[in-house]
Parts: C-alpha cells; sequence; structure tokens
C-alpha cells in the first residue's frame, strides 16, 4: 500500500534506472510530477504572461505539465547500445519488491534496516523496484505480513513487473509456501539473501564448504514439494478408490529421502571442517607458544575492515564497496614501533539478525577473534546508525564467546562521515580512534594505540650472551621487547622482556 494508509507504509527503494515493461511505460504527456518537481510547478503556474515571454506565449496549445516535464538529450546516455548485451543484463539482475514487518523501535529503525535489506539485495545481483514496510505487532504466523496485505503485495508486484519478493525476516515452509501460491512469483527472506551472497563470495575451500553446510542447515528445516511431482502415490489403501493401478503404495517418502540424503551431505561437510579446525589450531597454538600477540579486526559489513588491515601491513587484500566482500580470514604479520611482532586477523563482516546459520558454520573461524588478545572493533562513521552497528556486532561477540575480550573502537571513514557523529562516537566510546582508511588520517594515532593496547611479555631480564650462542639474541630480537644491547668482550648484553620459555633458555646467562 502507498504512504497515506494508515496500516502499511511504504517507501520507493529504486537503487538503479528502473525499467518499466514497454505496455507500462507512460508517454511524455502522460508523466506525473512529484517532490521538487511539483513546487516548480506552481511556482511556474504563477509566472505572468510578461516572465514567460513572448515566444513561450506562442505554445499556449501545450499544457503546464508537459512545457515542464523532462525530456531526453541524445547523445548523452551511457548505456550500453549492444542488444545482446542489453538482453543479458536483464536476464542476469532480478527485479525485486522487499517487505518488511515493523515490530518495534522507532521509524529510522524500519528504514535502516530496509535500506540494508535493498544494498544486500543489490549485492546479490537484484535490482530493487519498491519497498514496503508493515507496523504490526509480530509477523503473522501465516504470510508474514497479513493475508488482507498479501492481495495488496501482489498488485505492487504486478504493477512494477517484478520477479520476487524479499522479506526482512526469517520465514518458516508455512509462510513462504502461502506467499508464494497468492503472489505467484518466487519468495526469498533475509536468511536465504545472505547465505547466496555468500555463495557468491566464498573462495577458499574452508570458505565454501561453510557456506555450503550453513546453506543445508536452512534447507533442511523448509523441504517442500513442489506441484504435482509429488503426489503419485497415495499410500496403504488411501488410493484403492479412485487412483487405481499405480497409486498403491508406501506413500510420500521423497521429502524423508531428501532429508536423510542432506543430513547425511551435513555430516561429511561437518568433519570436513573439523579437519580445517584442527589445521587452524595447530597454527594458532605455534603463535601462542611464540608468544606472538593476536589482534583480529571484527566489525559490521562493509565498514572498512579489510581496508584497514591493508593500510596496517600493507597485506593487499581484496577491498570492495560490498557487503560481505571478505569471507576468508586472512592473517597477516605486523610489527609495533618498538620492534614486536603480533598478527592482524580479518574476520568476515557481521550484520544486524546474522543468520545462526552462519555463526555455526563459521564458528572455527571465528574463534580467531575469540582467541585473540585485542579486537580491533571497526565501525563506519558515516553510515545512519554506527551504534546500531557496534550493537548488531557486540551481540555475535558474546555468542562466540568473545564478549571479554579487550576491545578498541576504531570510528572509520572519516573523511566522508559527519563530524557530529564522529565526535558523539568518540565521547561514548572510551578509547576510540577515528580514522580514514582511504586517506590514511590518523593511522599514525592508530599504530601508537595498538602498541600501548598489546600485552606485554611476562618476564623482563638481563643477559649476557656468548657469541657462540647468536641464535638467542636473534630470538629475543624476533619474538621478545628488546630495551637495550651492548657489546662486551665475553658476549652481548642484552635487557628485553620475553617469554617464559624463552626466559629458561637464557637463564644460564642472566645477570
Amino acid at each position: 500500500m502507498r504512504i497515506g494508509v494508515p496500516v502499511v507504509e511504504s517507501w520507493s527503494m529504486t537503487t538503479s534506472p528502473r525499467r518499466t515493461p514497454d505496455r507500462y511505460a507512460p508517454s511524455d504527456s502522460q508523466r506525473t510530477v512529484a517532490g521538487s518537481d511539483a513546487e516548480d510547478a506552481v511556482d511556474i503556474a504563477r509566472w505572468s504572461d510578461a516572465d514567460i515571454g513572448a515566444d513561450d506565449r506562442t505554445m499556449g496549445e501545450f499544457d503546464l505539465e508537459d512545457r515542464i516535464s523532462l525530456r531526453r538529450v541524445a547523445g548523452l546516455s551511457t548505456e550500453l547500445e549492444d542488444i545482446t548485451e542489453v538482453e543479458y543484463r536483464q536476464l542476469r539482475l532480478e527485479r525485486v519488491v522487499l517487505v518488511g514487518v515493523w515490530t518495534e523501535g522507532s521509524a529510522d529503525d524500519a528504514e535502516n534496516s530496509l535500506a540494508e535489506l535493498a544494498a544486500l539485495a543489490e549485492t546479490a545481483g537484484s535490482q530493487v523496484l519498491e519497498g514496503l514496510v508493515q507496523r504490526r505487532s509480530k509477523p503473522d504466523p501465516a504470510t508474514f505480513v497479513g493475508s488482507g496485505k498479501v492481495n495488496e503485495l501482489r498488485d505492487v508486484v504486478l504493477e512494477t513487473g517484478a520477479d520476487t519478493v524479499i522479506c526482512d525476516g526469517e520465514l518458516s515452509a508455512a509462510q513462504l509456501r502461502n506467499l508464494e501460491d497468492k503472489i505467484k512469483v518466487k519468495v526469498v527472506d533475509r536468511t536465504a539473501l545472505i547465505l547466496d551472497i555468500f555463495a557468491q563470495h566464498a573462495k577458499s575451500r574452508e570458505g565454501k564448504t561453510q557456506v555450503e553446510l550453513a546453506q543445508l542447515v536452512y534447507l533442511v528445516q523448509r523441504l517442500r514439494g513442489w506441484g504435482e511431482n509429488l503426489s503419485r502415490q497415495a499410500g496403504g489403501r488411501a488410493g484403492g478408490a479412485t487412483g487405481g493401478v499405480g497409486t498403491r503404495g508406501p506413500g510420500e517418502t521423497k521429502l524423508e529421502t531428501d532429508r536423510r540424503r542432506i543430513r547425511t551431505r551435513m555430516a561429511k561437510l561437518r568433519r570436513e571442517l573439523k579437519a580445517l579446525e584442527t589445521a587452524r589450531d595447530t597454527k594458532r597454538a605455534e603463535r601462542r607458544r611464540r608468544a606472538v600477540p593476536a589482534v583480529a579486526i571484527a566489525g559490521y559489513t562493509n565498514a572498512g575492515k579489510s581496508s584497514v588491515l591493508n593500510r596496517l601491513t600493507g597485506a593487499g587484500v581484496l577491498v570492495e564497496d560490498a557487503l560481505f566482500a571478505t569471507l576468508d580470514p586472512t592473517v597477516r604479520r605486523a610489527e609495533t614501533s618498538d620492534g614486536r611482532v603480533y598478527t592482524l586477523a580479518d574476520t568476515v563482516g557481521f550484520v544486524r539478525h546474522l543468520p545462526h546459520q552462519i555463526v555455526e558454520a563459521f564458528r572455527s573461524t571465528l574463534e580467531e577473534v575469540a582467541d585473540s588478545d585485542l579486537v580491533l572493533h571497526v565501525v563506519d562513521g558515516s553510515h545512519p546508525d554506527p551504534e546500531g552497528q557496534l550493537r548488531a556486532v557486540r551481540e555475535v561477540l558474546a555468542e562466540i564467546g568473545a564478549g571479554d575480550v579487550p576491545e578498541l573502537v576504531v570510528v572509520n571513514k572519516i573523511d566522508v562521515a559527519d563530524p557530529l557523529v564522529v565526535s558523539r562516537l568518540l565521547r561514548t566510546e572510551r578509547g576510540a580512534v577515528a580514522v580514514s582508511a582511504r586517506t590514511g588520517e590518523a593511522f599514525d594515532k592508530l599504530h601508537a594505540v595498538i602498541d600501548e593496547r598489546l600485552p606485554r611479555l611476562p618476564v623482563e631480564l638481563e643477559a649476557l650472551v656468548p657469541y657462540d650462542r647468536g641464535e638467542l639474541v636473534s630470538r629475543m630480537h624476533r619474538t621478545g621487547e628488546v630495551i637495550s644491547v651492548e657489546h662486551e668482550a665475553g658476549g652481548t648484553r642484552v635487557h628485553a622482556r620475553v617469554s617464559e620459555g624463552l626466559a629458561a633458555a637464557l637463564a644460564p646467562y642472566a645477570t
């Protein structure tokens, strides 16, 4: 339903030029004027004949609406002229209508949630035509938006020529079936949309395995028959009276067979992830043995985590203005200003209502955050609701057991953010640092704060290391924190902070 009806509020979420079927395309004289154009129309209506001019007065046979309408200027379009490419693009981009249920919070919260769903849909390769939201105390258990509003949603789908409806929530199998039966187009929910994006962006073997497992966990709960292909056998005597020969048998078993096959595949994927997790645990154990501090970069999707990693380490990982561009974790080596070595791990981004299947499937990857000594919590300072991003990320961190890890909030994109919003975040988040990963602004300060917040090595000692044991001095430089070095006749005198294991090796030379 359009704006003005008290039950359902809607707004246009069009994010790319809207392609309307030819049969719905209005002529130039039929185009309507809305928003600021309508105000211009009122101003033009008040012009006097003297203001219009003699040449305009000779065009009195044209009505006012046609005179102020936008006209196409030939030769300025950048649209591809190759018809085959145009046809391919139209086939590739799904035309979608978004629908959400506003159950709590403010109108801005509902609008931000649907705007985020539009960004997710675009990332998945869709063209958003319309966004609708309904105010309800809770989603309807049968059709999500209520039986009376399904017809209005169907009218919007027919009017826009959409082929898919995306719901801003997780739908049950019954809700999906009821909506598709009434609207007659494909219906997907927020969880399926996120899983689709993950499937597109997964590159490594572990990432692909994690995504497939999450998709199967989602699918096994929503298996249902399509059309008439599952109704050949009535089962027992049920088909004896009317069905005739070929209808009597064990009954409907295809769903059960599918479920068994899916669960078998899920068990195999879990075994593969367990083996990959063992290799990851071995690497983490080696870093812990060497007492190398670990820093994890976490945050909302598209907050700029990979850009921060590149600025801090020169890692050169993929940076893209898209949601969930990074799925496979990247671990890089970094050094403090005084030479201490630590690791920086880039992790998958979070989002509001992150599907539980994703958290479970990516748990081994997210344990990089739980096992770290410091979390760089990157937040997009230019986002309309940065505080909401902070809350959503902290909920997921608590779910994976990383809620107690020391946190350093990094407010990114200050080059395009509102200075008042940045000041508010710095005031509410103690010790936060505001940076711009694109320009490099304030990264010197971020380096200094990381140096200060990293845990110190436990043992401080002074040792006179013989020259024939130079490997110990090398280990102190590589894994310890060297305070001073002097070369004497009996060897190298080193004052440093080291791990307990290295301190035991240096014990015979301690002074």
